[in-house]
């Protein structure tokens, strides 16, 4: 029998927000795929999100049936199993428009680096929460976590997915900033980046890579090609103005000038049809989101706990602000899709889960741990 006590704790608001951002989901997808679910009511990508969501929340419940304490026994072998599918990848995944992002396993396709978001994070908790490891780190302590973030960040690069690279990063260093770093650290880190620049930009990035820096930089360079997403994205979210042309009346949209507009811009979808309030109603929902969540890595009664908290919701606001950020202009477009909103099998397992990690430290908040 489930004790009393994790039903009390249990924090319902998080799950109606969850469950509201997941309604503007459906509503932006089914929008964007509203030609293809006329054509195929009953077998297109609508019916596939759907179903996905389905699976999410139930991975989501099971994650609450065992005590986030178990995962510090196993989060290295987590780690390592990500690490290996991430290898396979690169050898064996599926190949699309030059990237090598996916593996296929019974008819289903996923993409592990998604998983690594989750594993960086039960990596980097266990690791942090240890005895040994004081808030305010040494270098040397610093080091093991700068290794277990460069191993996939290295192979994440190499399918080539920058966005998802710079997601587990700023993962990562989110959690190295609330244990606490010296400025001197930061100082040095900067100054040693700083001289690889342009060996990076010359060696590392891919050609279509630098022309998306390049657009973001002057977006009139190329408004028919490279510069053509990030164009009709903006004609997209302005014409909807303060209330929006109203459900399935997008022309952005509609008429298919809008690129990539069930994964990456649907947050263009939503804001032509809705409009400046309907954005401002979904970013609320948002911060209402990572509010509720850090609440519950401040009552968190364990290191470990807030930090696992800490870095769940790092990768859900990190994905948050990087996506919507891209689709407004500020940032060049690195293919990162929008938390519970953007069509994606293997996105809504990874934040479901991460959603019932925190609700998992909150339901065990009253339990004391020494570690």
């Amino acid at each position: 029998m489930m004790d009393r006590r994790l039903i009390e704790n249990f924090d319902w608001p998080l799950i109606w927000v969850l469950l509201s951002i997941c309604c503007i989901g459906l509503l932006s997808v089914y929008s964007a795929l509203y030609p293809q679910i006329q054509a195929n009511p009953t077998n297109n990508l609508f019916i596939k999100q759907v179903l996905w969501l389905l699976v999410g929340f139930t991975v989501m419940f099971c994650t609450l049936l065992v005590d986030y304490q178990q995962l510090r026994a196993i989060s290295l072998w987590i780690y390592i199993f990500v690490i290996l599918l991430l290898l396979l990848v690169l050898v064996a995944g599926r190949e699309v428009n030059g990237s090598k992002r996916w593996l296929q396993l019974a008819g289903f396709q996923f993409q592990p680096s998604e998983f690594m978001k989750i594993a960086i994070v039960l990596q980097l908790s266990s690791y942090f929460s240890s005895n040994e490891i004081s808030p305010y780190p040494s270098l040397k302590k610093l080091f093991p976590p700068a290794v277990m973030l460069m191993v996939p960040a290295v192979l994440i690069l190499a399918e080539p997915d920058l966005g998802t690279a710079i997601s587990v990063s700023a993962i990562a260093c989110t959690l190295v900033l609330f244990m606490g770093i010296r400025w001197r650290y930061i100082l040095g880190l900067v100054l040693g980046v700083l001289p690889c620049l342009w060996p990076v930009w010359e060696h590392v990035l891919k050609p279509y890579q630098k022309q998306r820096i390049m657009i973001l930089l002057r977006p009139d360079l190329d408004p028919l090609g490279a510069g053509y997403h990030i164009r009709q994205s903006k004609i997209a979210i302005g014409s909807g103005m303060l209330w929006g042309k109203g459900f399935l009346n997008g022309t952005q949209n509609k008429l298919r000038f809008l690129p990539e507009k069930h994964t990456d811009f649907v947050f263009s979808v939503w804001a032509e049809e809705w409009g400046f309030l309907g954005c401002m109603l979904l970013l609320v929902l948002f911060a209402l989101l990572v509010v509720i969540a850090l609440r519950v890595a401040r009552r968190s009664k364990d290191r470990y706990g807030s930090l696992l908290v800490v870095g769940m919701t790092s990768l859900i606001l990190w994905q948050v602000l990087i996506n919507i950020g891209m689709v407004i202009g500020l940032l060049p477009v690195v293919g990162i899709t929008l938390p519970f909103v953007s069509y994606g099998g293997s996105s809504i397992i990874t934040l479901c889960f991460a959603v019932g990690i925190i609700e998992n430290v909150s339901m065990r908040r009253y339990t004391f741990h020494t570690r």
